[in-house]
């Protein structure tokens, strides 16, 4: 972990007016959700044609047998790990505004952020895609597969966006807000490859904002975006931060 200019991220947000959070997979990943692409990633595991909106709608069954498999069984257990616990703190000491998050495993909401903006929707509620009428996920739930509206017995989607599928318009709006309201971004765990999510930091970038970004390793944003790099993983980074921002209250 090099942290040689801890400091300097320290005093960006102590003098922020609005700072907001960016996250992405390598927050999850240390509460043993691994990202979707990459060496150990999802994808070459599982064929991500399963969560190709098209396919969902002709293969239902086939569908939601892998999606109960990876989001429900596997990620199932997942908590909030210190890194969701740091930036749910910095939220409560009124020094981070508002998380934006690739994610879709609700931590952030566990570990106590209260406005949090899911770029890409939330695996924890399924939503009716004739009616809109949304379920909280439970075991009984999808114990028959794959599970229908109780109202209109459409087939249930996870309410996280699928291949083919547009941002959450709310989600979307907010978060193009935050990029106005911002002077401070804290990009934690996101390497920049997915867009349009990685559009998001670019625009604050293009808006005056500072970047600062908690990564192990350089990325996407690094050498396009980022002001101030503190290379380390999320807790490791995330606790030093918050402890040193603490100190100086």
């Amino acid at each position: 972990m090099h942290l040689d200019n801890l400091e300097e991220a320290v005093d960006l947000i102590l003098n922020s007016k609005h700072t907001t959070g960016y996250t992405g997979a390598g927050v999850s990943v240390e509460s043993g959700i691994p990202p979707f692409r990459g060496k150990d990633g999802l994808w070459n595991k599982y064929d991500p044609g399963i969560l190709d909106l098209d396919y969902f709608y002709s293969n239902p069954l086939d569908s939601w047998q892998v999606i109960k498999e990876i989001f429900y069984e596997f990620f199932g257990s997942a908590k909030p790990n210190k890194a969701h616990y740091a930036l749910a703190e910095l939220e409560k000491l009124d020094l981070v505004k508002a998380v934006i998050t690739q994610n879709i495993d609700n931590l952030h909401q566990e570990a106590g952020s209260k406005t949090v903006y899911e770029f890409h929707g939330n695996s924890r509620t399924l939503i009716c895609q004739k009616c809109n009428k949304k379920y909280e996920v439970s075991e009984q739930l999808i114990e028959t597969l794959p599970p229908r509206c109780e109202k209109c017995d459409t087939v249930l989607k996870p309410d996280f966006i699928f291949f083919g599928e547009m941002i959450p318009e709310y989600a979307y709006k907010k978060s193009i807000e935050e990029t106005k309201k911002a002077d401070v971004f804290l990009i934690i765990g996101s390497t920049g490859e997915v867009v349009p999510a990685s559009m998001i930091p670019s625009m604050a970038r293009e808006n005056g904002v500072k970047i600062i970004e908690v990564n192990p390793n350089t990325s996407l944003f690094t050498y396009s975006v980022t002001d101030v790099f503190l290379q380390g993983n999320a807790i490791e980074v995330m606790l030093e931060l918050t402890e040193a921002i603490k100190s100086k209250i």
